[in-house]
Protein backbone atom coordinates (compact mmCIF):
# COMPACT_ATOMS: atom_id res chain seq x y z
CA UNK A 1 0.00 0.00 0.00
CA UNK A 2 3.03 2.40 0.94
CA UNK A 3 4.60 1.77 -2.32
CA UNK A 4 1.17 2.14 -4.59
CA UNK A 5 0.79 5.59 -2.49
CA UNK A 6 4.75 6.54 -3.12
CA UNK A 7 4.42 5.65 -6.81
CA UNK A 8 1.35 7.90 -7.14
CA UNK A 9 2.63 10.85 -5.16
CA UNK A 10 5.44 10.85 -7.36
CA UNK A 11 3.81 11.13 -10.50
CA UNK A 12 1.40 13.95 -9.15
CA UNK A 13 4.47 15.74 -7.61
CA UNK A 14 6.07 15.98 -11.38
CA UNK A 15 3.22 17.23 -13.08
CA UNK A 16 2.68 20.00 -9.71
CA UNK A 17 6.19 21.14 -9.70
CA UNK A 18 5.96 21.56 -13.83
CA UNK A 19 2.66 23.75 -12.81
CA UNK A 20 4.48 25.77 -10.18
CA UNK A 21 7.51 26.35 -12.66
CA UNK A 22 4.42 27.60 -14.94
CA UNK A 23 2.88 29.87 -12.33
CA UNK A 24 6.47 31.11 -10.93
CA UNK A 25 7.14 32.72 -14.46
CA UNK A 26 3.86 33.94 -15.36
CA UNK A 27 2.54 37.37 -14.31
CA UNK A 28 0.31 37.17 -11.67
CA UNK A 29 -2.65 37.84 -13.24
CA UNK A 30 -1.96 34.90 -15.26
CA UNK A 31 -1.12 33.07 -12.51
CA UNK A 32 -4.45 33.61 -10.51
CA UNK A 33 -6.00 31.95 -13.71
CA UNK A 34 -4.31 29.21 -14.40
CA UNK A 35 -5.80 25.62 -14.62
CA UNK A 36 -4.61 22.62 -14.20
CA UNK A 37 -3.40 21.02 -17.43
CA UNK A 38 -5.80 18.09 -18.19
CA UNK A 39 -6.72 16.15 -21.35
CA UNK A 40 -10.06 17.29 -23.06
CA UNK A 41 -10.73 14.12 -23.75
CA UNK A 42 -10.34 10.50 -22.55
CA UNK A 43 -11.39 7.63 -24.14
CA UNK A 44 -11.09 4.05 -22.43
CA UNK A 45 -10.89 1.23 -25.52
CA UNK A 46 -11.81 -2.02 -24.21
CA UNK A 47 -11.23 -4.75 -27.04
CA UNK A 48 -13.53 -7.97 -25.44
CA UNK A 49 -11.68 -11.13 -25.80
CA UNK A 50 -8.31 -9.52 -27.33
CA UNK A 51 -5.22 -11.61 -26.23
CA UNK A 52 -1.70 -9.51 -26.06
CA UNK A 53 -0.09 -11.28 -29.02
CA UNK A 54 -2.84 -9.68 -31.39
CA UNK A 55 -0.78 -6.43 -31.08
CA UNK A 56 1.82 -8.62 -33.22
CA UNK A 57 0.22 -11.43 -35.07
CA UNK A 58 -1.28 -9.29 -37.76
CA UNK A 59 0.60 -6.07 -37.38
CA UNK A 60 2.32 -6.32 -40.86
CA UNK A 61 -1.65 -6.40 -42.48
CA UNK A 62 -2.39 -3.51 -40.00
CA UNK A 63 -3.01 0.43 -41.66
CA UNK A 64 -0.76 2.63 -40.27
CA UNK A 65 -3.37 4.66 -38.50
CA UNK A 66 -5.15 1.94 -36.09
CA UNK A 67 -2.92 -0.70 -33.71
CA UNK A 68 0.11 0.36 -35.72
CA UNK A 69 -0.55 3.80 -34.65
CA UNK A 70 -1.08 2.86 -31.26
CA UNK A 71 1.92 1.11 -30.74
CA UNK A 72 4.38 3.53 -32.47
CA UNK A 73 2.85 6.81 -30.92
CA UNK A 74 1.92 5.73 -27.79
CA UNK A 75 3.19 3.43 -24.97
CA UNK A 76 2.50 -0.03 -24.30
CA UNK A 77 3.08 -2.07 -21.23
CA UNK A 78 3.70 -5.10 -22.89
CA UNK A 79 3.70 -7.44 -19.77
CA UNK A 80 0.31 -6.60 -18.39
CA UNK A 81 -1.33 -9.34 -16.49
CA UNK A 82 -4.90 -9.77 -15.21
CA UNK A 83 -4.35 -10.72 -11.34
CA UNK A 84 -7.63 -12.44 -10.21
CA UNK A 85 -9.54 -15.42 -11.60
CA UNK A 86 -11.94 -16.47 -13.25
CA UNK A 87 -11.01 -14.14 -15.91
CA UNK A 88 -14.43 -13.07 -17.55
CA UNK A 89 -15.66 -9.61 -19.42
CA UNK A 90 -17.90 -8.32 -16.17
CA UNK A 91 -14.62 -8.59 -14.04
CA UNK A 92 -12.67 -7.27 -16.71
CA UNK A 93 -14.56 -4.51 -17.49
CA UNK A 94 -15.27 -3.53 -13.65
CA UNK A 95 -11.38 -4.23 -13.14
CA UNK A 96 -10.00 -1.69 -15.49
CA UNK A 97 -12.39 0.97 -14.26
CA UNK A 98 -12.00 0.57 -10.74
CA UNK A 99 -8.41 -0.16 -10.45
CA UNK A 100 -9.52 -2.98 -8.19
CA UNK A 101 -10.00 -6.96 -7.88
CA UNK A 102 -13.25 -9.04 -7.59
CA UNK A 103 -12.70 -9.45 -3.92
CA UNK A 104 -13.07 -6.18 -3.07
CA UNK A 105 -15.40 -4.81 -5.87
CA UNK A 106 -17.85 -7.65 -5.78
CA UNK A 107 -17.92 -8.24 -9.26
CA UNK A 108 -17.28 -12.18 -9.37
CA UNK A 109 -18.25 -13.05 -12.99
CA UNK A 110 -20.66 -12.25 -15.23
CA UNK A 111 -23.08 -14.22 -13.49
CA UNK A 112 -22.67 -15.67 -9.86
CA UNK A 113 -25.10 -17.61 -7.21
CA UNK A 114 -26.03 -16.00 -4.46
CA UNK A 115 -26.40 -18.17 -1.40
CA UNK A 116 -28.50 -15.34 1.01
CA UNK A 117 -31.24 -14.64 -1.51
CA UNK A 118 -30.30 -18.43 -3.03
CA UNK A 119 -30.66 -17.14 -6.17
CA UNK A 120 -28.80 -16.30 -9.64
CA UNK A 121 -27.92 -12.74 -10.38
CA UNK A 122 -26.08 -11.64 -13.84
CA UNK A 123 -23.83 -8.87 -13.06
CA UNK A 124 -25.92 -5.82 -13.96
CA UNK A 125 -29.60 -6.89 -13.51
CA UNK A 126 -31.38 -4.53 -11.66
CA UNK A 127 -35.18 -4.99 -11.01
CA UNK A 128 -36.09 -1.71 -9.38
CA UNK A 129 -35.65 0.07 -12.81
CA UNK A 130 -36.73 0.37 -16.56
CA UNK A 131 -35.33 0.19 -19.65
CA UNK A 132 -35.37 3.57 -20.75
CA UNK A 133 -35.95 2.80 -25.22
CA UNK A 134 -36.56 -0.88 -24.59
CA UNK A 135 -39.49 -2.82 -23.38
CA UNK A 136 -38.03 -5.84 -22.35
CA UNK A 137 -35.94 -7.18 -19.79
CA UNK A 138 -32.90 -5.87 -21.54
CA UNK A 139 -33.18 -2.15 -20.06
CA UNK A 140 -33.39 -3.78 -16.62
CA UNK A 141 -29.95 -3.33 -16.18
CA UNK A 142 -27.87 -0.74 -13.61
CA UNK A 143 -24.20 -0.43 -11.71
CA UNK A 144 -25.79 -1.24 -8.58
CA UNK A 145 -23.26 -4.48 -7.57
CA UNK A 146 -20.29 -2.93 -8.18
CA UNK A 147 -19.17 -1.85 -5.14
CA UNK A 148 -16.33 0.68 -5.81
CA UNK A 149 -15.94 4.05 -7.68
CA UNK A 150 -14.56 4.04 -11.21
CA UNK A 151 -12.15 6.31 -12.49
CA UNK A 152 -15.10 7.71 -14.46
CA UNK A 153 -17.10 8.52 -11.24
CA UNK A 154 -13.60 10.04 -9.95
CA UNK A 155 -13.51 12.32 -12.44
CA UNK A 156 -17.30 13.30 -11.94
CA UNK A 157 -16.42 13.97 -8.61
CA UNK A 158 -13.76 16.17 -9.20
CA UNK A 159 -15.04 18.06 -11.65
CA UNK A 160 -18.33 18.81 -9.53
CA UNK A 161 -20.19 16.81 -12.25
CA UNK A 162 -19.01 18.83 -15.33
CA UNK A 163 -17.12 16.65 -16.86
CA UNK A 164 -19.04 14.30 -18.84
CA UNK A 165 -19.02 10.52 -18.57
CA UNK A 166 -20.60 8.60 -21.53
CA UNK A 167 -20.15 4.44 -21.98
CA UNK A 168 -21.02 2.71 -25.27
CA UNK A 169 -21.15 -1.05 -26.13
CA UNK A 170 -23.00 -3.69 -27.46
CA UNK A 171 -22.70 -5.48 -24.29
CA UNK A 172 -24.71 -3.50 -20.96
CA UNK A 173 -22.18 -4.94 -18.92
CA UNK A 174 -19.47 -3.23 -21.14
CA UNK A 175 -20.97 0.12 -21.01
CA UNK A 176 -22.25 -0.04 -17.49
CA UNK A 177 -19.71 -1.58 -15.54
CA UNK A 178 -16.92 1.46 -17.24
CA UNK A 179 -19.48 4.05 -16.99
CA UNK A 180 -19.65 3.62 -13.01
CA UNK A 181 -22.62 4.98 -10.95
CA UNK A 182 -22.79 8.68 -12.11
CA UNK A 183 -22.12 8.84 -15.65
CA UNK A 184 -24.08 11.19 -17.98
CA UNK A 185 -25.20 8.29 -20.27
CA UNK A 186 -24.79 4.36 -20.79
CA UNK A 187 -25.88 3.06 -24.21
CA UNK A 188 -26.04 -0.62 -24.62
CA UNK A 189 -27.52 -2.79 -27.39
CA UNK A 190 -31.00 -4.21 -27.76
CA UNK A 191 -30.48 -7.01 -30.03
CA UNK A 192 -34.72 -7.45 -30.44
CA UNK A 193 -35.44 -3.84 -31.64
CA UNK A 194 -31.84 -3.10 -33.46
CA UNK A 195 -31.54 -0.18 -30.63
CA UNK A 196 -29.27 1.30 -28.30
CA UNK A 197 -31.00 1.71 -25.15
CA UNK A 198 -30.10 2.68 -21.45
CA UNK A 199 -32.73 2.43 -18.16
CA UNK A 200 -34.22 4.78 -15.71
CA UNK A 201 -31.06 4.75 -13.61
CA UNK A 202 -29.68 7.19 -15.89
CA UNK A 203 -32.71 9.04 -17.61
CA UNK A 204 -36.58 8.92 -18.16
CA UNK A 205 -35.75 9.36 -21.92
CA UNK A 206 -33.39 9.02 -24.57
CA UNK A 207 -31.83 11.90 -25.80
CA UNK A 208 -33.08 12.96 -29.59
CA UNK A 209 -29.49 12.58 -30.53
CA UNK A 210 -29.63 8.45 -29.95
CA UNK A 211 -33.26 8.06 -31.34
CA UNK A 212 -32.24 9.76 -34.29
CA UNK A 213 -29.47 7.29 -34.50
CA UNK A 214 -31.60 4.21 -34.06
CA UNK A 215 -33.99 5.08 -36.35
CA UNK A 216 -31.64 5.02 -39.17
CA UNK A 217 -31.14 1.01 -38.36
CA UNK A 218 -27.70 1.05 -39.64
CA UNK A 219 -27.51 -3.27 -38.85
CA UNK A 220 -29.37 -3.63 -42.11
CA UNK A 221 -27.38 -1.12 -44.19
CA UNK A 222 -24.28 -3.86 -42.59
CA UNK A 223 -26.18 -6.93 -43.54
CA UNK A 224 -26.59 -5.64 -47.09
CA UNK A 225 -22.72 -5.77 -47.47
CA UNK A 226 -22.58 -9.65 -46.30
CA UNK A 227 -19.55 -10.95 -45.10
CA UNK A 228 -16.55 -11.95 -47.20
CA UNK A 229 -12.62 -11.49 -46.32
CA UNK A 230 -11.63 -7.54 -46.77
CA UNK A 231 -8.77 -9.14 -48.72
CA UNK A 232 -7.86 -12.32 -50.66
CA UNK A 233 -8.80 -14.99 -48.65
CA UNK A 234 -5.45 -16.95 -49.51
CA UNK A 235 -3.32 -13.84 -48.05
CA UNK A 236 -4.75 -15.13 -44.26
CA UNK A 237 -2.64 -16.21 -41.64
CA UNK A 238 -5.21 -18.99 -41.80
CA UNK A 239 -5.67 -19.44 -44.99
CA UNK A 240 -5.61 -23.31 -45.20
CA UNK A 241 -8.61 -23.12 -41.89
CA UNK A 242 -11.62 -22.16 -43.38
CA UNK A 243 -13.44 -25.02 -42.88
CA UNK A 244 -13.01 -26.94 -39.65
CA UNK A 245 -14.69 -29.17 -37.73
CA UNK A 246 -14.24 -27.55 -34.41
CA UNK A 247 -15.29 -24.32 -35.65
CA UNK A 248 -18.69 -23.10 -34.71
CA UNK A 249 -21.65 -22.94 -37.45
CA UNK A 250 -24.05 -19.97 -38.23
CA UNK A 251 -27.56 -21.02 -38.12
CA UNK A 252 -28.67 -21.41 -42.02
CA UNK A 253 -25.32 -22.16 -43.07
CA UNK A 254 -23.56 -25.27 -44.36
CA UNK A 255 -20.67 -24.62 -42.97
CA UNK A 256 -18.57 -22.49 -41.41
CA UNK A 257 -16.70 -20.42 -44.35
CA UNK A 258 -16.56 -17.71 -46.26
CA UNK A 259 -18.57 -15.68 -47.18
CA UNK A 260 -21.03 -15.19 -44.44
CA UNK A 261 -24.66 -14.52 -45.93
CA UNK A 262 -26.48 -11.54 -44.23
CA UNK A 263 -28.27 -10.34 -46.01
CA UNK A 264 -31.25 -12.76 -45.15
CA UNK A 265 -31.44 -11.42 -41.78
CA UNK A 266 -32.13 -7.66 -43.24
CA UNK A 267 -35.08 -6.65 -40.32
CA UNK A 268 -35.36 -9.79 -39.23
CA UNK A 269 -32.30 -10.24 -37.02
CA UNK A 270 -31.00 -7.59 -35.54
CA UNK A 271 -28.70 -9.70 -32.81
CA UNK A 272 -27.00 -11.46 -35.33
CA UNK A 273 -24.67 -7.73 -35.58
CA UNK A 274 -23.02 -9.32 -32.89
CA UNK A 275 -21.16 -11.91 -34.40
CA UNK A 276 -19.98 -10.25 -37.31
CA UNK A 277 -16.95 -7.29 -38.06
CA UNK A 278 -19.73 -4.82 -38.51
CA UNK A 279 -21.26 -5.06 -34.41
CA UNK A 280 -17.53 -3.09 -33.74
CA UNK A 281 -17.77 -0.72 -36.75
CA UNK A 282 -21.56 0.21 -35.45
CA UNK A 283 -20.23 0.53 -31.78
CA UNK A 284 -17.25 2.78 -32.96
CA UNK A 285 -20.02 5.16 -35.17
CA UNK A 286 -22.06 5.83 -32.03
CA UNK A 287 -18.85 6.69 -30.56
CA UNK A 288 -18.27 9.34 -33.04
CA UNK A 289 -21.97 10.52 -32.53
CA UNK A 290 -21.93 10.69 -29.05
CA UNK A 291 -18.71 12.70 -29.21
CA UNK A 292 -20.65 15.20 -31.84
CA UNK A 293 -23.58 15.42 -30.04
CA UNK A 294 -22.97 15.46 -26.47
CA UNK A 295 -19.40 17.82 -27.94
CA UNK A 296 -17.20 15.60 -25.90
CA UNK A 297 -14.11 17.18 -25.52
CA UNK A 298 -15.29 20.83 -26.49
CA UNK A 299 -14.10 22.72 -23.24
CA UNK A 300 -11.65 22.66 -20.90
CA UNK A 301 -13.57 20.16 -18.49
CA UNK A 302 -11.84 16.98 -19.05
CA UNK A 303 -14.97 14.30 -20.58
CA UNK A 304 -14.45 10.66 -20.57
CA UNK A 305 -15.87 8.11 -23.42
CA UNK A 306 -15.64 4.59 -22.45
CA UNK A 307 -16.14 2.19 -24.97
CA UNK A 308 -16.03 -1.34 -25.59
CA UNK A 309 -15.81 -3.41 -28.65
CA UNK A 310 -18.01 -6.33 -28.47
CA UNK A 311 -17.64 -8.09 -31.64
CA UNK A 312 -14.59 -9.36 -31.25
CA UNK A 313 -15.59 -11.90 -28.36
CA UNK A 314 -18.89 -13.05 -30.11
CA UNK A 315 -16.23 -14.12 -33.45
CA UNK A 316 -14.08 -15.94 -31.04
CA UNK A 317 -16.42 -17.79 -29.04
CA UNK A 318 -17.44 -19.20 -32.34
CA UNK A 319 -14.66 -20.15 -34.29
CA UNK A 320 -11.69 -19.31 -32.42
CA UNK A 321 -8.38 -17.61 -32.45
CA UNK A 322 -6.99 -19.28 -35.24
CA UNK A 323 -9.67 -19.09 -37.54
CA UNK A 324 -10.10 -16.52 -40.79
CA UNK A 325 -12.99 -15.20 -39.14
CA UNK A 326 -10.99 -13.79 -35.91
CA UNK A 327 -8.34 -12.47 -38.49
CA UNK A 328 -10.00 -10.59 -40.82
CA UNK A 329 -12.73 -9.05 -37.71
CA UNK A 330 -9.41 -7.59 -36.17
CA UNK A 331 -8.23 -6.37 -39.81
CA UNK A 332 -11.33 -4.61 -40.18
CA UNK A 333 -11.40 -3.29 -36.55
CA UNK A 334 -7.85 -1.59 -37.44
CA UNK A 335 -9.75 -0.02 -40.00
CA UNK A 336 -12.55 1.14 -37.53
CA UNK A 337 -10.31 2.35 -35.14
CA UNK A 338 -8.31 4.38 -37.89
CA UNK A 339 -11.23 6.15 -39.26
CA UNK A 340 -12.12 6.60 -35.14
CA UNK A 341 -8.76 8.29 -34.09
CA UNK A 342 -8.93 10.64 -37.08
CA UNK A 343 -12.25 11.67 -36.34
CA UNK A 344 -10.98 12.33 -32.89
CA UNK A 345 -7.94 14.19 -34.21
CA UNK A 346 -10.61 16.34 -36.09
CA UNK A 347 -13.07 17.04 -33.46
CA UNK A 348 -11.02 17.39 -30.22
CA UNK A 349 -7.43 17.54 -31.97
CA UNK A 350 -4.71 15.44 -32.22
CA UNK A 351 -2.52 15.41 -28.46
CA UNK A 352 -5.60 16.75 -26.82
CA UNK A 353 -7.00 13.72 -25.88
CA UNK A 354 -5.80 10.71 -24.07
CA UNK A 355 -6.85 7.41 -25.06
CA UNK A 356 -5.96 3.58 -23.80
CA UNK A 357 -6.30 0.33 -25.45
CA UNK A 358 -6.64 -2.95 -23.41
CA UNK A 359 -9.01 -6.34 -22.91
CA UNK A 360 -11.07 -8.00 -20.71
CA UNK A 361 -9.67 -11.07 -20.73
CA UNK A 362 -7.98 -12.99 -23.68
CA UNK A 363 -8.54 -16.76 -25.07
CA UNK A 364 -8.23 -20.25 -25.22
CA UNK A 365 -7.48 -22.25 -28.32
CA UNK A 366 -10.04 -24.20 -29.28
CA UNK A 367 -9.03 -27.73 -27.98
CA UNK A 368 -9.88 -29.42 -31.08
CA UNK A 369 -7.04 -27.14 -33.00
CA UNK A 370 -4.68 -27.85 -30.54
CA UNK A 371 -5.05 -31.65 -30.42
CA UNK A 372 -4.80 -31.37 -34.33
CA UNK A 373 -1.39 -29.89 -33.59
CA UNK A 374 -0.36 -32.10 -31.03
CA UNK A 375 -0.81 -29.76 -28.41
CA UNK A 376 -2.43 -30.34 -24.98
CA UNK A 377 -6.11 -29.01 -24.74
CA UNK A 378 -9.43 -30.39 -23.71
CA UNK A 379 -12.90 -29.52 -21.91
CA UNK A 380 -14.48 -30.50 -19.06
CA UNK A 381 -18.56 -30.66 -18.56
CA UNK A 382 -19.21 -28.55 -15.37
CA UNK A 383 -22.32 -31.01 -14.75
CA UNK A 384 -20.30 -33.79 -15.13
CA UNK A 385 -18.61 -32.99 -12.48
CA UNK A 386 -21.21 -31.85 -10.12
CA UNK A 387 -22.92 -35.12 -11.13
CA UNK A 388 -19.55 -37.31 -10.12
CA UNK A 389 -18.63 -35.08 -7.28
CA UNK A 390 -22.13 -35.68 -5.43
CA UNK A 391 -21.88 -39.41 -5.87
CA UNK A 392 -18.67 -39.70 -4.57
CA UNK A 393 -19.83 -37.36 -1.67
CA UNK A 394 -22.94 -39.34 -1.27
CA UNK A 395 -21.16 -42.61 -0.68
CA UNK A 396 -18.80 -41.38 1.64
CA UNK A 397 -21.22 -39.14 3.81
CA UNK A 398 -24.43 -40.18 3.32
CA UNK A 399 -25.59 -37.19 2.13
CA UNK A 400 -27.69 -36.92 -0.94
CA UNK A 401 -26.80 -34.11 -3.38
CA UNK A 402 -24.66 -31.39 -0.80
CA UNK A 403 -23.21 -29.75 -4.37
CA UNK A 404 -25.50 -27.36 -5.87
CA UNK A 405 -23.17 -26.30 -9.18
CA UNK A 406 -20.11 -26.22 -10.77
CA UNK A 407 -19.57 -22.48 -11.62
CA UNK A 408 -16.65 -19.80 -12.36
CA UNK A 409 -14.48 -22.77 -11.30
CA UNK A 410 -16.23 -23.42 -8.32
CA UNK A 411 -17.94 -26.06 -6.20
CA UNK A 412 -21.38 -24.07 -4.34
CA UNK A 413 -23.36 -26.37 -1.99
CA UNK A 414 -26.10 -26.16 -0.98
CA UNK A 415 -26.12 -25.15 2.77
CA UNK A 416 -29.90 -25.12 3.03
CA UNK A 417 -29.59 -29.11 3.00
CA UNK A 418 -30.36 -30.23 6.70
CA UNK A 419 -28.16 -32.91 6.02
CA UNK A 420 -25.49 -30.73 5.44
CA UNK A 421 -25.50 -29.77 9.27
CA UNK A 422 -24.74 -33.07 10.96
CA UNK A 423 -21.43 -33.06 9.38
CA UNK A 424 -17.88 -32.11 9.16
CA UNK A 425 -18.01 -29.35 6.55
CA UNK A 426 -14.22 -28.89 6.43
CA UNK A 427 -14.22 -32.72 6.18
CA UNK A 428 -16.53 -32.42 3.11
CA UNK A 429 -14.76 -30.21 1.52
CA UNK A 430 -11.66 -31.75 1.87
CA UNK A 431 -12.93 -35.35 0.38
CA UNK A 432 -13.85 -32.80 -2.42
CA UNK A 433 -10.98 -31.47 -3.23
CA UNK A 434 -9.54 -35.29 -3.52
CA UNK A 435 -12.18 -35.97 -6.06
CA UNK A 436 -11.83 -32.75 -8.43
CA UNK A 437 -8.01 -33.45 -8.05
CA UNK A 438 -8.23 -37.28 -9.91
CA UNK A 439 -11.33 -35.55 -12.38
CA UNK A 440 -9.36 -35.68 -16.21
CA UNK A 441 -8.58 -32.11 -16.77
CA UNK A 442 -8.66 -30.69 -13.48
CA UNK A 443 -4.97 -29.97 -12.22
CA UNK A 444 -6.30 -28.94 -9.07
CA UNK A 445 -8.01 -27.84 -6.24
CA UNK A 446 -8.57 -25.75 -3.04
CA UNK A 447 -10.87 -24.64 0.22
CA UNK A 448 -11.20 -21.41 -0.37
CA UNK A 449 -11.50 -20.82 3.58
CA UNK A 450 -7.99 -22.19 3.36
CA UNK A 451 -6.16 -20.86 0.54
CA UNK A 452 -2.94 -19.59 2.66
CA UNK A 453 -2.67 -22.84 3.82
CA UNK A 454 -2.46 -24.56 0.62
CA UNK A 455 0.62 -25.92 -1.62
CA UNK A 456 -0.45 -23.56 -4.76
CA UNK A 457 1.58 -21.87 -6.74
CA UNK A 458 1.95 -18.10 -5.22
CA UNK A 459 0.39 -16.71 -8.67
CA UNK A 460 -2.35 -18.75 -8.49
CA UNK A 461 -2.86 -18.86 -4.80
CA UNK A 462 -2.70 -14.52 -5.40
CA UNK A 463 -5.37 -14.68 -8.37
CA UNK A 464 -7.69 -17.20 -6.85
CA UNK A 465 -7.42 -14.81 -3.68
CA UNK A 466 -8.15 -11.30 -5.59
CA UNK A 467 -11.24 -12.88 -7.33
CA UNK A 468 -12.76 -14.64 -3.61
CA UNK A 469 -15.43 -13.10 -2.61
CA UNK A 470 -17.19 -14.63 0.74
CA UNK A 471 -20.52 -13.57 0.59
CA UNK A 472 -20.67 -14.48 -2.90
CA UNK A 473 -18.48 -16.79 -4.24
CA UNK A 474 -18.32 -21.10 -3.75
CA UNK A 475 -16.55 -23.25 -1.24
CA UNK A 476 -13.95 -25.12 -3.23
CA UNK A 477 -11.93 -23.82 -6.04
CA UNK A 478 -10.41 -26.16 -9.34
CA UNK A 479 -7.87 -24.53 -11.35
CA UNK A 480 -8.00 -26.70 -14.57
CA UNK A 481 -5.27 -27.98 -17.12
CA UNK A 482 -3.84 -25.52 -19.01
CA UNK A 483 -5.95 -24.90 -22.48
CA UNK A 484 -8.96 -27.12 -20.62
CA UNK A 485 -12.38 -25.13 -20.14
CA UNK A 486 -16.14 -25.81 -19.75
CA UNK A 487 -17.51 -26.18 -23.17
CA UNK A 488 -18.43 -27.92 -26.40
CA UNK A 489 -16.43 -29.28 -29.41
CA UNK A 490 -16.62 -25.94 -31.21
CA UNK A 491 -15.15 -22.56 -30.35
CA UNK A 492 -13.52 -21.02 -27.49
CA UNK A 493 -13.61 -19.48 -24.48
CA UNK A 494 -11.95 -18.29 -21.47
CA UNK A 495 -11.83 -17.99 -17.70
CA UNK A 496 -8.26 -19.05 -16.99
CA UNK A 497 -5.26 -17.95 -14.76
CA UNK A 498 -3.00 -18.98 -17.97
CA UNK A 499 -1.53 -16.33 -19.40
CA UNK A 500 -3.54 -17.08 -22.96
CA UNK A 501 -6.54 -15.92 -20.85
CA UNK A 502 -4.79 -13.26 -18.55
CA UNK A 503 -1.97 -11.65 -20.82
CA UNK A 504 -3.86 -8.50 -22.06
CA UNK A 505 -2.94 -5.16 -24.27
CA UNK A 506 -2.10 -2.09 -22.39
CA UNK A 507 -1.50 0.98 -24.51
CA UNK A 508 -1.59 4.41 -23.76
CA UNK A 509 -1.31 7.14 -26.71
CA UNK A 510 -2.07 10.84 -26.90
CA UNK A 511 -2.08 13.58 -24.19
CA UNK A 512 1.47 13.54 -22.42
CA UNK A 513 2.11 10.09 -23.76
CA UNK A 514 5.71 9.33 -24.55
CA UNK A 515 6.38 6.77 -27.06
CA UNK A 516 7.93 3.76 -25.90
CA UNK A 517 7.46 0.17 -24.06
CA UNK A 518 7.78 -1.29 -20.91
CA UNK A 519 8.58 -5.24 -20.26
CA UNK A 520 8.22 -4.26 -16.52
CA UNK A 521 5.16 -6.39 -15.40
CA UNK A 522 2.32 -4.41 -14.88
CA UNK A 523 -1.50 -5.30 -13.85
CA UNK A 524 -4.93 -4.59 -15.83
CA UNK A 525 -5.34 -2.35 -12.17
CA UNK A 526 -2.52 -0.24 -13.08
CA UNK A 527 -4.63 1.08 -15.50
CA UNK A 528 -7.21 3.27 -13.29
CA UNK A 529 -4.70 4.67 -11.14
CA UNK A 530 -2.62 6.10 -13.68
CA UNK A 531 -5.05 8.08 -15.26
CA UNK A 532 -6.08 9.37 -11.76
CA UNK A 533 -2.55 10.18 -11.45
CA UNK A 534 -2.50 12.39 -14.92
CA UNK A 535 -5.48 14.10 -14.68
CA UNK A 536 -4.81 15.19 -10.50
CA UNK A 537 -7.66 13.46 -9.62
CA UNK A 538 -8.28 10.52 -6.85
CA UNK A 539 -8.14 6.90 -7.06
CA UNK A 540 -11.47 5.07 -7.27
CA UNK A 541 -12.10 3.75 -3.24
CA UNK A 542 -11.53 0.45 -4.03
CA UNK A 543 -8.19 0.64 -6.08
CA UNK A 544 -5.41 -1.69 -5.54
CA UNK A 545 -3.27 -0.56 -8.81
CA UNK A 546 -0.38 1.44 -9.11
CA UNK A 547 0.55 4.52 -11.83
CA UNK A 548 2.17 3.14 -14.68
CA UNK A 549 4.72 6.15 -14.14
CA UNK A 550 7.43 5.35 -17.34
CA UNK A 551 4.57 6.31 -19.72
CA UNK A 552 4.31 10.38 -19.09
CA UNK A 553 6.53 12.77 -20.56
CA UNK A 554 8.37 15.00 -17.42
Amino acid sequence: MMKRTLLFACLCCVYSSTFAQKAKNAKAPAAATATLDRPKLVIGLVVDQMRWDYLYRYYDRYSNGGFKRMINEGFSAENTYIPYTPTYTAVGHSSIYTGSVPAITGIIGNDWYDPQTRKHVYCTDDSTVTGVGSKNAAGKMSPKNLKSTTITDELRLATNFKGKVIGISLKDRGSILPAGHTPTGAYWYDGQTGDFITSTWYMNQLPAWLQNFNSRKFANNYYEKNWDTMYPINTYTQSTADNKVYEGITRGEQAPTFPHNLKSYTGKNYDMIRSTPYGNTLTLKLAEEAIKAEGLGQDNITDFLAVSCSSTDYVGHQYGPNSIEAEDTYLRLDKDMEEFFNYLDQTVGKGKYLVFLSADHGAAHVPGFMNENNLPGGTVDNKAIITGLNGYLEGKFKIKKPAMFAMNNQIIFDHTNKDLQNIDFTALKSATVDYLRTYDGIANAVDLNRIAESTLPAVQKEMITNGYYPRLSGDVYFILQPNYFDGGKTGTTHGAWNPYDSHIPCVFMGWHVKPGKTNKTHHMTDIAPTIAAMLHIQMPSGNVGEPITELTHQ
